[in-house]
């Protein structure tokens, strides 16, 4: 079985990892490109954008693909529904790996998008830590407000007039979170619903030295079976 696994997360890796040992399958792992130096899944990988359904569509019959694994990003929506599409037009299974997302805690407010989250966290504070990722910044760059924008490669502008950009990776650690927002005497987090626990320790200091903290809810999931392992996609692909 040849399998198309729509990557750029830890579970996409994993899965990878997985399918990689396993002699009744041949792994693809696609990545959109937007990383400048993204993490590589073991077996064949390509990189880029397939241009919209019909292309993947004609991709998946090129490359004989039998069955397709959407382990994008929670917020990657454009590719998660070209592939529905593609899938469906061509008579491919199609799976979707999502983790789950992070549990409401006390001081958390959840907002729809990234325009709500600007307005939510400038009425709570001055100094907003932002970690939403280097796309959408746009929605913050008419306020007055003091960011620390944090991203893994350098955002395209506009970025907000008074900001202080920090390129770093995860995993990240709970201490050096808490001595970040101490550093730069944050009043606010900003973040999306990732889920996972490569960028959860930024929710465990906020909520240590009780700093409010705006959440942007996930999109609509595809419309497609969806579930939550690795072990859960095997199991699938076994059936």
């Amino acid at each position: 079985m040849r399998v198309l696994v729509l990557g750029g997360t830890g579970e996409a890796r994993a899965l990878a990892a997985a399918l990689h040992e396993h002699p009744g399958h041949q792994v693809v792992s696609s990545l959109a490109g937007r990383v400048r130096e993204p993490r590589l899944p073991v077996g064949e990988v390509r990189v880029g954008g397939f241009g919209g359904p019909d292309r993947l569509a004609e991709w998946l019959v090129a490359h004989h693909v039998d069955a397709i694994v959407d382990a994008t990003h929670p917020f990657a929506e454009r590719i998660s529904a070209s592939a529905v599409l593609a899938a469906r037009a061509v008579g491919r299974p199609l799976l979707v790996l999502r983790r789950p997302g992070w549990t409401s805690r006390s001081g958390w407010h959840w907002v729809d998008s990234l325009d709500q989250a600007c307005a939510v966290a400038t009425s709570l504070g001055e100094r907003i830590f932002l970690t939403t990722g280097r796309q959408g910044l746009a929605a913050f760059a008419g306020s007055a407000r003091w960011f620390l924008v944090r991203c893994v490669d350098p955002p395209d502008p506009p970025l907000p007039a008074r900001a202080r950009l920090l390129l770093d990776r995860g995993p990240y650690t709970v201490d050096g979170e808490r001595a970040l927002l101490r550093e730069h005497r944050i009043d606010v987090l900003v973040t999306k619903d990732s889920g996972g626990s490569l960028t959860s320790a930024k929710l465990d200091a906020a909520e240590e030295v009780g700093l409010p903290v705006v959440v942007v809810r996930r999109p609509a999931p595809p419309d497609a079976a969806v579930v939550e392992s690795v072990d859960q996609v095997l199991a699938w692909l076994r059936r």
